[in-house]
């Protein structure tokens, strides 16, 4: 949205925007449509790797989902555990502080 109000009014010939979104358009009758639009499927084949179906596991600090590697068993010491338990309870301890802060008012 904020990149759109920053556009010039104007549109001049060497706009870069205008002219990636006129490249866009498919028009009836382009005899090059149809290779374009080979093209553009070889393009996006990448390797289709399998999705993991479990449970939803634990978080990590990466965010990392379970899929084609990793089936989500943390095989770890535990400390990705104690760390989002470290974050909760600071933040669990500054809303109770805020809470107490501003009961009087």
């Amino acid at each position: 949205m904020a990149h759109e109000m920053n556009k010039p009014l104007a549109r001049t010939k060497d706009d870069a925007d205008l002219d990636s979104f006129l490249k866009d358009q498919d028009r009836d009758g382009d005899p090059m449509l149809a290779f374009l639009k080979k093209k553009k499927s070889a393009k996006s084949k990448a390797p289709k790797y399998p999705q993991y179906k479990g449970p939803a596991p634990e978080p990590n600090r990466f965010g990392i989902r379970p899929g084609y590697r990793w089936d989500g068993v943390d095989r770890g010491n535990g400390f990705e555990r104690k760390y989002f338990q470290s974050i909760s309870k600071r933040k669990a301890v500054a809303a109770e502080a805020y809470k107490w802060s501003t009961e009087d008012m």
